[in-house]
């Protein structure tokens, strides 16, 4: 079952805040986490039910680090759509 500690950050971008203004928020998640798994930690941690959840899966960028090869972690983006007037605690645009 998928917590709310799966969910790693709430993106803020120039494409992000455009979004946000029709009531679409953006998720960077852990890979393990579903659409299904979304939906029910927004209904029980925000008591919001999404409309709709588009998901992508990013894979992490082969990097160096000191010299060393190295790949960043690979993670999952959902686009969440929210009911007009629904607002998230401490998201308001």
């Amino acid at each position: 079952m998928a917590d709310i500690t799966d969910i790693k950050a709430i993106l803020y971008t120039d494409k992000t805040f455009k979004l946000q203004e029709n009531n679409v928020v953006t998720v960077k998640t852990s890979t393990r986490i579903t659409k299904n798994s979304l939906k029910e930690i927004f209904k029980t941690y925000f008591d919001i039910t999404p409309l709709k959840v588009n998901s992508l899966r990013q894979s992490g960028k082969e990097k160096r680090f000191r010299g060393v090869k190295g790949k960043q972690v690979d993670f999952k983006k959902f686009y969440v759509w929210l009911p007009s007037g629904a607002k998230i605690k401490g998201l308001e645009v």
